[in-house]
């Protein structure tokens, strides 16, 4: 079997494992290859989808995302909601008091999926959503996997097992904080079963060299397979952070001591 179409099989398995027993999905969604591709999976598997989107006005992924939903004829069921600044100011001394970590990008998604949560909560859309974190971890999606591929596949190997240790702890940092809304989020492909069958793929599936700006290319061929629109799979990453400009507004506002 090819490992693009063993890949794809993965995927569907490893999903459906998470969503058997629901007939409807709620998933943080940015209109980038990994959250498009989770949508499209969970759609071909017959799920009520509902898209959850945050930014800031005019952020990219309000706009992208807007974009992608109505490609894959999911916008009808797409919730896009600008975040306010009083939002974010409410939500950093909330997240903070809740957190004995400082580390910046662990405080901003914790942020993101708290206002996510709320959303969720506030159109009674159920206790739970999907995410589509570990891709950039397993699949070299990271830009600094580029300066690590020069030194060869064992530096590779174990940046990504760093990423991966980081990754976990925050999500375990985020459930703590989304508890609070009786909201769990779930990550399928940080699963052990597929954190296991991912890292037995050949590097060079993911990453071409260190001049590689795009990376994750089997996920991305696999996106196109399946009917991701091409704009989404060939998508550059873009942290949700970043892409709602959460981390701008709060460098500007020195919100973070």
């Amino acid at each position: 079997m090819l490992i693009c179409d063993e890949l794809t099989q993965y995927l569907y398995s490893t999903v459906e494992e998470f969503i058997k027993h629901s007939d409807k999905v709620v998933i943080a969604f940015s209109g980038g290859v990994d959250s498009s591709l989770l949508a499209k999976i969970c759609k071909d598997l017959d799920k009520q989808v509902h898209l959850v989107t945050i930014g800031f006005a005019n952020s990219h992924d309000i706009m992208f995302s807007k974009s992608i939903s109505n490609s894959l004829s999911l916008s009808m069921n797409h919730i896009v909601y600008e975040i306010k600044e009083e939002d974010i100011l409410n939500d950093i001394k909330f997240v903070k008091s809740k957190l004995s970590c400082n580390v910046l990008s662990h405080i901003e998604n914790c942020i993101a999926f708290f206002q996510i949560s709320k959303i969720i909560k506030r159109h009674e859309l159920g206790h739970s959503f999907l995410t589509a974190n570990g891709f950039d971890e397993l699949f070299c999606g990271y830009d600094r996997y580029r300066s690590y591929y020069q030194n060869g596949e064992e530096s590779v190997t174990a940046y990504m097992e760093e990423k991966l240790t980081n990754e976990e702890h925050m999500m375990r940092e985020i459930s703590h904080v989304l508890a609070e809304l009786n909201i769990c989020s779930y990550q399928p492909f940080l699963s052990t079963a597929f954190i296991k069958y991912a890292k037995n793929i050949p590097l060079e599936y993911k990453i071409k060299g260190q001049d590689d700006l795009l990376r994750k290319h089997i996920l991305r061929e696999v996106a196109m397979r399946i009917g991701v629109p091409k704009e989404a799979a060939m998508h550059p990453k873009k942290a949700i952070q970043y892409g709602s400009l959460i981390h701008k507004y709060i460098l500007k506002n020195k919100s973070i001591s």
